[in-house]
């Protein structure tokens, strides 16, 4: 969260990191999966909103043949580095 620092996603998990990379670039949004999705720290409301447990706009969910698909604002997963 780019507010608070929780982990909202963690990606690839099920696919590899090539799959994610041209999945994202093609809908012009980071797009996760459920599986990559850390649910302790993000809610799906029922417009399909995604949020973070401490209401942050993430971006959507805009299901796809393939099921789920998360389309997150880049910012709002922006990490900090380690120190």
């Amino acid at each position: 969260d780019s507010v608070t620092g929780k982990l909202l996603f963690e990606a690839p998990k099920g696919r590899t990191m090539d799959e994610f990379l041209k999945e994202s670039a093609s809908h012009g949004w980071p797009s996760f999966r459920d599986e990559e999705v850390n649910w302790e720290n993000v809610r799906c409301l029922s417009n399909g909103e995604c949020i973070s447990v401490t209401g942050t706009h993430l971006g959507h969910n805009l299901p796809d043949k393939s099921g789920n698909r998360y389309c997150i604002n880049l910012v709002s997963v922006a990490g900090k580095p380690e120190e």
